[in-house]
Parts: C-alpha cells; structure tokens; sequence
C-alpha cells in the first residue's frame, strides 16, 4: 500500500511540470472519475438552468455598476409629478439681496381675486371682485403685506418708499405666447423656427433666446413681466417653451446677463411644449412625393406616430424601472433607455410637460382633442383657436381637463383660419366655463400692447374681471405659477405694476414696474394725466346688439357730447335734454329741435325714439392707408387685388371689391369712408388711391364712390429696394427724376391715365404725394426732395408721410416744410429696421404724437393692417388719453376724420361731409359703441 501510494503520488517536482497534469491512473480508475465528473456536470448545468430561468442571479456582465444604479435614479424623476407648492417661502429664489424692501403707498389694487368666502359660481359672475386702496409692501422679493396705512416705523429702515398717488395697481401682466429674443430687433434674423423636421420636440427656444434685444425693455415698460417664450408654429411639434422674467441684468435689479437667469421659476417645476397644426406646418413641409405633412390627413399621422413612438418609449423605460426596483440596478442586464429625441415626448406622455397648441379650425381641434385621449395627455391651452367659441363642447372632451383659449382680440380674418372668427370669442368661451386669455404672439402684436387686447375684450362683452384676469392670474394658474405669480397678495413673487389709469382704459400706461421686488426703471418718463377712478364695469357690454334698417324719422336723446362740426345752431355744445333727429338716413337737426320735434309728434305719433346712455354724435371715421376694400383675406391672393405694379400705373377704383367681413366689421365701427391705395396690405403702395363708403353695396351705388382719383402713392421703406431701384437712395433718386422730367415735360396731357399726368398733377399742386416712409433720414431726404422740386417750379407741392415711425426725429423740419404725417402704426415697434429709432412711449419715452402735435406739423392716425381698421377710434382715444391737454374731444377724432381730408387736399369737403354716427359711449374709449348710422335713404341701428 505504502509503495503504490508512493508510485501513484507526484512528487513536488513533478508537480511542476507538464507531466504531473496527465496524473497516471488505470483505465478503470478512469472511467470512473469520468462518470463522476460527468454527473457533476449534469447537475451544475441543471442547476445553472434553473438559476437563470428564475432569475436569481445575474449573468456574468460588463456593464458598470454605478451608470446602473445612476439609471435607476432617474426612475424617480420619471414617475414624479410637478407640484406648484403653495407653502410659506420666507424668500423668492429670484431675489437678489441688493434689493431693498419697497413700500408702496396710497393704491388702488386690484389683487386678482374675489374676497373670501365668495362662492365660485358668485366669482365667475362677477361678485366679490373689486379694487381696494390699500399699501404694499415687498421684501426678498415677495409680497408681504397688503393693507391699509402700513406703519413705515415697523419696516426695515433701508426701505424705499413710492407714493401711488391712488392710481390702479396690479400684478404684473403674463403673456402665455411671446416670440421675444428669438427675432432679432429690426427683424434682421430669427430663431423662432427649426424647420429640418417636421417633429423637433428635442429643440428648446430658450437656446435662441438674445437676452439684450431691446425689445425686453419696451415690452416691459407695458406691464408685462411675465411671458412663456415659444418656438414658431412652422412645425407640428415644435420643441420646449420656457416661462421667463423681462428683468435683464444690474441695471434691472440682476446680477448677471444670461439666459438663465430670466427663469421665472428656478426650480424649474413644470416644462412647456408648443405644438401646431392646420396651415403653417403644411404650407412649410408639404411637398408632393417627397415630405409631409401635406394636408390635415398627413399632420394628424405625423402626431400619432411621434407620439405613438414616445408611448414606446415611455413604456420600455417603465419596464426597466420596473424591474431594476424588483431585482436590483446591479443586476440588470442593459442600462436605461435614454434618448434626447423622446425624452420631452415622453415627459408630456408622463403628465411633466404643459401642452400649448397652436389651432385655429374645428378640424384641427377635434383633431387634437381625439390625440389627447388617445394618449393620454392634457393640452392647457389652444393659441390663436379663433373656432373655439363655436365648439366649447368639443374642447370639454379633450382628456385632462379642458383647455383655455389663448385669443386676440379682434386681429383676425388674415387668413383662411382666422376668417371665422369673431370678437365675441372670449365672451362666449367665458359664458361657457372655458378660461379666455389675452395674448401678442410677439412680433405679431407688440407684447408691450398686450393688456390692450384684453380691453378690448372687455369692449366685446368678456366681464371686466375675466378681461384682467386674462392677462394675470389665468395665464399664471395655465404656466403652473398661479401660486406665485399674477396676484398681489402676501407670499407671491413681488412682480407689481402702477398705472397712470385703469389698465383696461384706452391709453394706460405703467408708471412704474417691479419684478421680484426690484424697480425696473430709474428714471421714468410720466405723462401728465389728470387721475381718473377705476372702470365701473359696464354690464350692457354683455349684450350683443341685433341691426335694423330704419326708414323715416328717428330721435335720439341722452346725448352727452356732438362733434362741433355737427351743431345745428351757433351752440358750441350739447345741453340736457338735447336730440338728434335723423330723417331717411340724414342728420335733420342737433339741439333742443323744438319745432322740428312738434313737427314730427304732429305727423308720426308713432316716431322711433332711441334712448341713449351717455350718447356721442361724432362725424365718420376715416381709414388711411390700409388695404380695406381690396384685400379681404392678407394671405389668400384670389381674395384681394394684388400688389401694385413697378411700372405703370393702377388705380385702386378699379380693383375694390364690397361687401366682404373686413368693410362690414369697419364700418360697424363707426369707419364710414376709406382711402385706400394699390398694394397687397400695410402703408407701401404705388398709384392712385380712392375714396370710398365702406357701407356700400357696390361701387355703382350711389354715394359709394367719393373720390375715384384721391392722391398718387409711392413706396420709400424698406420694401422699395428691388427691381429697378435696389436702394433707397435710388428709389428717391427716381422719383425725383420723375418730377423734374414733370415740370418740363408736356403739359398738354389729354388723360389722367398715365403715371406721367399723375405726377404733373403733383408738381402743379393738383394731387397729393403719399410716400411711405419710416426713418428719419427716408424723411429728411423727401423734405430736400421737395425743396428741390418746388425751387424749380416755382409751385408748391403737397407730400404726405405715411408710417412715419421715426418722423419726431424731425419734427420741425415737417412742419417748416408743410409737409404732413399719417402715423401707421401709431404705436411703433421696431419691426423693420428703418424704425429702429420710433418711440415705444412711457415710462421709457415720450410719445412721438405729442413732439409732432408741437413742432405744428398737420397730423392722421393710420393703420398698416387692415383688421386694425376697426380700431381707429380707440387709436385716436390713446393718442387723446397722452396729449396732457394738447388736444380736444374733437380735435382726437379729427386725427381719424376731417385732418384725413385736409391732409390730401380736400379742404373744401368739410362743410360738405353729411356722414355721422351716433354712439353710445365715447368712440375714444374702451367700450365705446356704435349705436347709429346715417345712410342713402335709410339709417342703420344697433339695438
């Protein structure tokens, strides 16, 4: 035994060579240990197998244990849902300790919401709201208290103080759709779109956002200090939105310029993603046979994939969480799914991102609303949704909750999708519990201008609490923040706007702004204005009016104010107990009418009185420059004239077409006559304008045709580089040509047909010059033009501005030069850059009519887009609300009326006008209606 252990064990050498791996054992022993082996390894493979099939431990693996267990970390932040906390914060994240605590004192505040214990039903009609005079106080950037007669002796003594003077005092405003920063100033580039694909949920606006455009300050300077900033509509899915502050840098209470630092919410608790659909992604992408979408067909695939793909998505990363919270992140056998292409996808799939969806159609909103079940996601709200006030029942089945509908107010009809809109909208959605707000889609409208869409809902019939509410607290509650911003109230940011007068009035203006408690403007331009008390809501605005045609005699009485131009008497004003009988569409008699009234008891008993509430009878508004009566639809062709002619010559007479929404919208606000110039739309136009009745049935009609030859136009902005004249400075170059060739040339011209008899009509004093024009040097180089053309002829000429952005600049040298202006827009905004240098007005500027009205030049009111035709009286109520005293009533209204005539040299036309509209309340002011209108025949009234 001893021996054959000896002879069968290897020694230590052995054992470190090759051959003490081939141990020498019979062949016996060698099955053996083969079929031992061999039923271990039976069973370790059986119990491998049942290992594995059970899933008890990983298999052997090369992925990194912490990437893994960072993976399941972000399984948190993927099952959690926003939350708007609305507990005590002793500080705004925002507030920067440089600012100091502000008292302002001695307000009238509007805090955004009813008094305690006012029932919902209470609150949305009305009762409960009301503005309260009272102090604020503000420190680390929040509103701390808001009551009467704070002690100044209790606050912090480096408290500043601001002495309100009573006047109205509001949250600052919100503006839920802002392109700002992401179109450069002048309009010289844009980052509002990513247009490689149609579906870029991935793309963010925030990184094209230019935080030192100068349009931050003058949108500020309107009240606004809040706005979701989004990327375009070209695309149907168009990437994230970011809610931002307008407070930019240390001169706005900052301490740094950047992106980041205007987030209105740090945290970041909610995101934003703005989806579109109907038109604009369709005239972008379709293509036939080559891209998508091409129709609304194509559009509806194109998000159901998209968000068919994020469903997937979500899905296989909730399996993954899934199982790593079961087994463990160690032992899973792949990492997380993350892709930067699904992700803002799926977090709106995961309830984490607030929808904005740019629809306008019935189509496209049903279209939405059946997505939105589909896949289970909330919209919060529809933007420019002009059909929304036709199918509340339909947005009420969109899944989460029905959206609110982000609206203009009355700028509509620029395209097919806007041209079922109405003015009413916002009245009706509220009257169906559907949350109205107020927008400016900036650049579209001037965000500074914002509030004003929400006055003139107000106008329309939107209660006075829900029009203000529009652009404040429902837009905040929309964004997520309704617990932080649009109210005054203790614990919300300390974002605080005074007014010079009740923000829903014609002409209000910031006196001063705060954003996180720090003052916006150090030096604040102030126009004097006499204080004036909050509006008292107008109940009667929630009306609509029915219109009738009246033959024979109507009286009217409640007059409180008659254009002197229509006084029947040598009476310079309007006493109690004073009409206005009108006869077969004609004004008969102002005053106390006396025998004209005993006349008609005597023939008519049954004569129609119309009882007035505070009555204004004023002479007609006119529209100057816009393209009403030839364009009805801006971007369908087939629906307007089309643009003027290079060479040649066209008359607008020929081309007007009556009848349409655009001439009927006008004249029912009060706009009875139109001079309108060839062109596609806006103040560029070039040949002969007419004068017409927008009332008019036709041009044959009588009286529809006033002036069918009015004045030759010319362009000179910015649009009159191309073709033949590739600068300005050859395009003013040729015009002068043109009229020195005219002085020289043949004066025995037998017809008015040609551009040639035009212009010798214009350099013998004829007709009128418009040219449009907007900078200051555009303008100083017409006034040498005419200079030198008069200094030839020995005739003067008359030339009118139109657009004029920049014409304060050089205010005297018009007046010296008896040249006249046409402000279009009245309110400038820099959208070109030849008005880089206009006025935006307080508290940044003074206001370019007040340094025109001095300096004597001869001024109008104009519009560049035809829709704003309907607003020329509350245009001429803003200029009239900021003259501190340069104008009056009439004069206001003159800028809209007979200036227009005198300015194209029709003075001789004022006795002579026999339009007139009778209104109840003042055509200058929000709410203001047209009550009555004089007519061939016959008077048309709204009851």
């Amino acid at each position: 035994m001893d021996k054959l252990c000896a002879e069968t064990l290897p020694t230590y050498d052995d054992a470190t060579t090759a051959a003490a791996l081939r141990p020498r054992l019979h062949r016996r022993q060698k099955r053996k240990t083969l079929r031992v082996f061999g039923a271990a390894l039976l069973a370790y493979l059986a119990y491998s197998t049942f290992r594995i099939a059970n899933n008890t431990e990983p298999p052997i693996s090369n992925l990194s244990i912490a990437k893994l267990e960072q993976d399941h970390a972000v399984c948190a932040s993927l099952r959690q849902q926003p939350v708007g906390s609305s507990a005590h914060r002793d500080h705004n994240k925002r507030w920067l300790k440089s600012t100091k605590p502000v008292l302002i004192r001695n307000a009238t505040i509007w805090t955004g919401e009813p008094v305690a214990g006012t029932s919902e039903e209470d609150a949305r009609a009305g009762k409960g709201w009301g503005w309260i005079a009272a102090d604020v106080f503000t420190d680390k950037g929040l509103v701390i208290s808001v009551q009467r007669n704070i002690e100044y002796g209790d606050l912090p003594r480096n408290t500043e103080v601001f002495d309100a003077k009573g006047r109205q005092l509001t949250a600052g405003i919100v503006d839920m759709h802002s392109h700002a920063g992401l179109e450069s100033f002048g309009n010289l580039q844009s980052d509002d779109n990513e247009l490689s694909s149609d579906i870029t949920p991935y793309v963010r606006s925030l990184d094209g956002i230019d935080p030192l455009q100068p349009e931050f300050e003058y949108i500020k300077s309107g009240g606004v200090t809040t706005s979701l900033f989004l990327p375009g509509s070209g695309n149907n899915i168009g990437g994230e939105a970011f809610v931002l502050k307008f407070a930019v840098g240390p001169k706005n209470g900052r301490t740094e310029i950047s992106q980041q630092d205007l987030f209105a919410d740090p945290d970041r608790t909610w995101r934003y993603l703005k989806m579109a659909c109907g038109e604009n992604p369709k005239r972008v992408y379709g293509k036939v046979g080559e891209r998508g979408p091409f129709s609304r067909l194509g559009e509806a695939w194109e998000f159901r994939h998209a968000l068919e793909k994020a469903q997937n998505y979500v899905q296989e990363q909730d399996d993954w969480c899934d199982k790593a919270d079961a087994v463990g992140a160690g032992k899973m056998e792949s990492y997380l799914r993350q892709d930067l292409q699904w992700e803002t996808l799926g977090a709106v799939l995961r309830g984490q991102v607030r929808v904005n969806t740019h629809c306008y159609t019935i189509p496209d909103l049903e279209a939405l609303v059946r997505h939105t079940n589909e896949f289970k996601f909330r919209v919060y709200a529809f933007h420019h949704a002009h059909q929304t006030y036709l199918v509340p029942e339909i947005l009420k089945r969109t899944w989460g909750g029905t959206p609110a509908a982000a609206l203009f107010a009355d700028n509509m009809y620029y395209k097919v999708e806007a041209y079922t809109a109405s003015e009413r909208a916002g009245a009706i959605l509220y009257a169906h519990n559907i949350t109205p707000t107020y927008v400016s889609d900036n650049p579209v409208l001037n965000s500074q201008h914002v509030v004003f869409e929400a006055a003139k809902a107000y106008g329309y019939g939107l209660p006075y609490h829900a029009a203000l509410a529009g652009v404040t607290s429902a837009p905040a509650e929309l964004l997520g923040l309704g617990h932080r911003v649009g109210k005054i109230k203790p614990g919300f940011d300390a974002d605080v706007v005074v007014w010079d007068s009740d923000p829903l009035s014609a002409g209000a203006t910031p006196v001063q702004v705060w954003i996180d408690g720090a003052k916006q403007f150090p030096d604040p331009v102030e126009l004097k204005k006499p204080f004036t008390p909050p509006t008292e809501p107008d109940k009667n605005l929630l009306e609509q009016p029915t219109t009738a045609t009246v033959q024979g005699a109507v009286v009217f009485t409640g007059l409180s104010r008659v254009h002197k131009r229509l006084m029947s008497s040598a009476a310079t004003h309007i006493e109690d107990g004073d009409v206005a009988i009108v006869s077969d569409g004609k004004l008969a008699c102002v005053g106390t009418c006396i025998a004209e009234l005993a006349e008609l008891d005597a023939s008519y008993p049954a004569v129609q009185k119309i009882y007035l509430k505070d009555g204004h009878l004023t002479q007609g508004l006119v529209a100057f420059g816009s393209s009403l009566g030839l364009a009805e639809i801006d971007a369908e062709g087939d629906t307007h004239d089309g643009p003027y002619v290079e060479d040649g010559i066209a008359f607008a007479v020929d081309g007007l077409s009556f009848g349409g929404k655009q001439l009927t919208r006008a004249f029912e606000h009060g706009v009875i006559t139109a001079f309108t110039a060839p062109g596609e739309g806006g103040i560029d136009s070039k040949g002969v304008s007419v004068a017409f009745n927008t009332g008019a049935k036709n041009a044959l009609e009588e009286g529809a045709i006033m002036y069918p030859e009015l004045a030759l136009h010319y362009p000179l902005t910015l649009a009159a580089k191309g073709g033949k004249t590739p600068s300005i400075s050859s395009a003013i170059g040729a015009l002068r040509s043109q009229l020195l060739n005219a002085i020289s040339g043949d004066q025995d011209e037998k017809t008015n047909n040609t551009e040639k008899a035009w212009l010798k009509r214009v350099v013998a004093g004829k007709s009128a010059l418009v040219l449009s024009a907007h900078s200051a040097d555009t303008i100083a180089s017409v006034i040498r033009l005419k200079s030198q053309v008069e200094s030839v002829s020995s005739q003067k000429i008359r030339i009118v501005i139109i657009g004029g952005a920049e014409a304060h600049l050089v205010a005297d040298e018009l007046a010296a030069s008896n040249i006249a202006v046409v402000l279009a827009p009245m309110l400038p905004h820099a959208q070109s850059w030849d008005q880089r240098r206009g006025l935006t007005g307080p508290p940044l500027t003074n206001v370019s009519t007040n340094i025109l009205l001095d300096a004597g030049v001869n001024l109008g009111i104009g519009v560049e887009e035809t829709w704003e035709t309907r607003d020329l009286g509350l245009l001429a109520g803003i200029v009239f609300a900021n003259s501190e005293g340069r104008l009056s009533f009439d004069d206001a209204l003159d800028l809209v009326g007979t200036n227009l005539f005198e300015i194209v040299g029709l003075e001789e036309s004022k006795s002579d006008l026999k339009d007139w509209v009778i209104w109840e309340g003042s055509p200058l002011e929000i709410g203001g209606r047209v009550k009555a209108i004089g007519g061939v025949g016959a008077t048309t009234v709204w009851q």
